[in-house]
């Protein structure tokens, strides 16, 4: 993607994409497993007793388990998805607020899409596709592409066949681009122990999901979890984290969080109640609630798609200091609202506009 023109980068993507999303569609055609089963429930149980345990808890728990699927594939991705949010909602004190909004208003949550960062780099090989590969295996398609061009980043947006499957947002930053310093310093942060988690065999085991048994899909679960949980590399020096920082803070992020979720996001259209059926009413709720909001709404009212998000949290996280170990608060991750409002012939849009992520990039910069 580096070295490429948009046009031709977006060409090559989805030539990609479509190869292997016809090697997917080959083994999806054998599926029919039915393991995960608590991830297969009716929304009918999930409004029922379920719902009472929310009420008294105001923890929305698994909430990609209530969407309805037929494969093994399909069950194993809506796990994957919900181990994730476990540790997102974990870090990010916001999600609990929104819970509880919702729960309180009998208001539905609908994750509408996750981001991921990475980095461009050919040695050692990463970027977009060693994130996207893991999730191509388990029938995602490359939609679109995005292009950044002030803060050299590139983006692509990943759709599953199945619709309720959220959608994915995977970015890079294009290190060839930046200044020798920021250069060097991702270079030599990347390539000490730098251990990637998205082995090929692993990739050939997605593949094979439908096939294994319980046991095997539950730790064939946990190593998908840990390649986007678990820093590909050591952690890196405070000092130069801060120095990329200055260039760019979507890099310095990525030294210090890998591959980890950037963002789940509310869909409004989802809430389905009169108090929480626009954003505005939403931010207005969450910022009675104490939760810190950015200072706008990126779209128009009456735009295919308006977007906003709680501010970053900062996390404790490791690093090195002089040859010490250390742990040093830094942005993490922040809550996104997106309302996607019919089109006039009752399709919605399912992109996502530049103009809007470019300012939603910077959430994560500090505050």
């Amino acid at each position: 993607v580096c070295a490429e023109s948009a046009a031709s980068a977006k060409g090559r993507m989805l030539r990609r994409a479509a190869a292997v999303g016809s090697q997917i569609s080959a083994v999806n055609r054998g599926f029919s497993g039915a393991i995960f089963a608590p991830h297969r429930q009716s929304l009918a149980s999930i409004e029922g007793p379920a719902q009472k345990r929310w009420q008294s808890s105001n923890v929305i728990p698994a909430p990609h388990s209530k969407i309805l699927v037929n494969t093994t594939t399909e069950r194993f991705a809506l796990a994957l998805f919900d181990r994730l949010w476990d540790r997102y909602r974990a870090r990010v004190s916001y999600v609990n607020v929104y819970e509880k909004i919702v729960v309180e208003h009998g208001a539905t949550f609908f994750n509408d899409h996750i981001a991921l960062r990475s980095l461009a780099l050919q040695d050692p090989s990463m970027g977009i596709f060693s994130i996207s590969r893991l999730f191509e295996a388990l029938g995602y398609r490359a939609a679109e592409c995005y292009g950044f061009e002030d803060k050299h980043l590139g983006a692509i947006y990943y759709q599953h066949p199945h619709p309720q499957l959220p959608k994915l947002f995977i970015s890079e930053l294009r290190v060839r681009e930046l200044s020798t310093k920021s250069r060097d310093i991702i270079g030599d942060v990347t390539s000490q122990k730098y251990c990637p988690r998205d082995s090929d065999e692993l990739l050939r085991a997605l593949f094979r999901v439908e096939s294994a048994s319980a046991d095997e899909q539950e730790a064939l679960l946990t190593r998908a979890v840990n390649v986007i949980h678990e820093l590909p590399w050591s952690p890196p020096e405070h000092s130069k984290v801060e120095a990329l920082h200055e260039e760019s803070q979507y890099g310095a992020w990525v030294l210090v969080h890998g591959n980890n979720v950037n963002h789940f996001t509310a869909l409004i259209n989802s809430h389905k109640v009169p108090a929480l059926n626009s954003i505005e009413k939403t931010v207005a709720a969450l910022t009675s609630a104490g939760v810190p909001m950015k200072a706008s709404i990126e779209g128009e009212e009456g735009s295919n798609l308006r977007q906003t998000a709680t501010n970053a949290v900062n996390i404790s996280c490791a690093m090195t200091h002089q040859g010490k170990d250390v742990q040093v608060t830094w942005p993490y991750a922040y809550f996104e609202l997106a309302q996607r409002d019919p089109l006039p012939d009752g399709s919605r849009y399912e992109g996502f506009f530049s103009t809007q992520a470019t300012n939603l990039f910077e959430m994560t910069k500090g505050q």
